[in-house]
This record gives structure tokens, sequence and C-alpha cells, in this order.
């Protein structure tokens, strides 16, 4: 017994001898990864910041430039995580840990697939330079102010003060028509004269109308006039002329303005501008010829 006790005691001994050997023997290399690691959290720090500065100039959204920033320091540490265990000869263990995050990488992709394609097309969305918050758009059937882009969503105040939440990966994936990146807009203006109008008076006094209205039409010659069909009741033209606007409100509210002093120079002129008439023609002689046949055919039916 004593002998077992013995041995089982100078194995332990051999054995400790052999850690402490092995911690002597590894032991600058484990202060020089000691001061990689640390030196990585530093470095990351300052990257963290500098990243932030740098995007806080391309993107207004604060938390796709702190998620940028962030991941960029994240990268910074697992760098120096790598080049430590490198140093310490665990190469196995570095392979294992390589291994393991691309097992688990690949799971958290699949399971969050649809909110990593949100997320990535945020950031994309937030490098654009022709998608601005305050922008007027119109995309996925919806028109109105960009109020927000952010990890997640991209949202749209409505001309009726209706906000519209949208995936941000259909923003990236549909058409999408910006009002905003052009500062000049042509409003496209429809009516119908009389067919007893004089129309080249009509043409003429339309153009007028318009160039008064508007300081950006310069003069009559700029407004584009044409006559495009008979109508049921009158004879319709197009009107269109350019305007100084940047979203639909103020193309509304340019077609308004031209509509109500139209109607004004039509209404001192005595221009009529017809609404659809409908005319019932009564002509069946026998109803009224031979009244007494009529009602006799009308209780045979």
């Amino acid at each position: 017994m004593k002998e077992q006790l013995a041995e089982a005691f100078n194995n332990l001994v051999l054995k400790l001898e052999g850690w402490f050997n092995t911690i002597i023997e590894y032991l600058p290399n484990f202060v020089l990864a000691i001061i990689v690691l640390v030196t990585a959290y530093f470095i990351a720090k300052y990257v963290n910041k500098l990243t932030k500065r740098l995007v806080d100039k391309r993107v207004e959204e604060e938390s796709v430039s702190s998620m940028i920033s962030r991941i960029t320091a994240v990268i910074v540490v697992l760098a120096g995580l790598f080049l430590a265990l490198g140093i310490m000869n665990l190469n196995k263990a570095l392979t294992s840990l390589l291994a393991g995050a691309g097992v688990a990488g690949l799971a958290i992709g699949l399971a969050l697939q649809g909110t990593l394609s949100n997320t990535i097309s945020g950031i994309i969305l937030s490098f654009r330079k022709k998608i601005q918050i305050g922008n007027w758009v119109e995309t996925n059937g919806y028109s109105g102010e960009v109020m927000d882009i952010n990890m997640k969503d991209f949202t749209l105040k409505e001309a009726d003060n209706n906000i519209v939440v949208i995936p941000n990966k259909m923003i990236l994936e549909n058409p999408l028509k910006n009002y905003s990146l052009t500062t000049r807009m042509r409003v496209f203006l429809e009516c119908g004269v009389g067919y007893e109008s004089d129309l080249e008076k009509v043409e003429s006094l339309t153009k007028e109308v318009i160039a008064k209205s508007f300081d950006q039409v310069e003069s009559p010659d700029d407004v584009e006039f044409y006559y495009t069909e008979f109508g049921d009741s009158s004879i319709n033209y197009l009107c269109r002329f350019w305007i100084d606007a940047e979203s639909m409100l103020e193309k509304l509210r340019a077609k308004t303005r031209a509509i109500i002093e139209i109607k004004k120079a039509y209404d001192k002129e005595g221009i009529n501008i017809p609404f659809p008439i409908r005319t019932l023609e009564f002509n069946n002689k026998l109803a009224f010829e031979n009244p007494a046949k009529f009602q006799e055919q009308f209780s045979d039916n």
C-alpha cells in the first residue's frame, strides 16, 4: 500500500514538474500573446471611433454607423485572438475554433436569412447617394418622404401623413423613383373646350395664363399645347410645362393653381368647358300617333 502511494506521489510530482517546465517554456509566448490581445483591444477601440467618424460623414443614420464601427472593432479583436493562439502554438485549437465559427455562422445565417438580408440591404441603402432622408420617392406602390433608413426597414411618410414601413430588401429588389434627384418637374394638364370655341384663341389664352401664373415659365412659347381628340362633348387638349419642384406635393399644388387660373380666364372670355351630356330622344311614333294601339301592345307584353 505504501509503495502504491509513493508511486502515485512520484507520478504527481512528475506531472507537476512537466506542467511547470511547460509553463516556463511557453511563458514568453504566453506573455507575448497577452500583449497581442491587449494591443488588439486598444487598437479595436481606436478603429471603432475612427470608423464611426468616417461613416458618419457618409451616413446620416446613427444605428448604421454604430453597427459598422462595431463590426470593424470585432474583426480587429478576432484578428488579435487568432494571432495570439498562433503565437502559443495552439494550431489545433485555432483550426477547431475556425471550423466551429464556420458551422455556427452557417446555422445562424440560415436561421436569420430574412433579418440578415434586411440588415445588409440597410447598410447598402445607407451608402447610396441617390436615396437620402428627406427625399420624395415612389416604390413598391407607395409614394412619400423618406423619414428613416435603419438596419431593418425603410420608412416613408405619405402625403396623407400615414407612415409606411417597408423591409429594406424590397427596396433593393424593386424599382424606385426618386423625385428629389432633379429640381424640375413637368406638369401635365388635360382639359376640353366646347365645339363652338375658337381653338386658336383657346391655345394662345392657355399659354398666356400659364406663363403669367408661374415664374419658371419665361414665355408662352415655353408651354406645350396639343389638341388630342374630338371628344363626345368637347375638343380635348393636353398642356405641358416645366416647374421648379422636388416633390409630388409641389407638382400637385402647381397643377391646382393652373386649373384655377385657366378656369378664371375661360370664364372671363366666355369659353365653355363642357361636361358630359346625355340626350334622351323619344322617337317612337307608334306611342304618340296611336296611343290605343301602343297601350294594347304594352299590355300584351
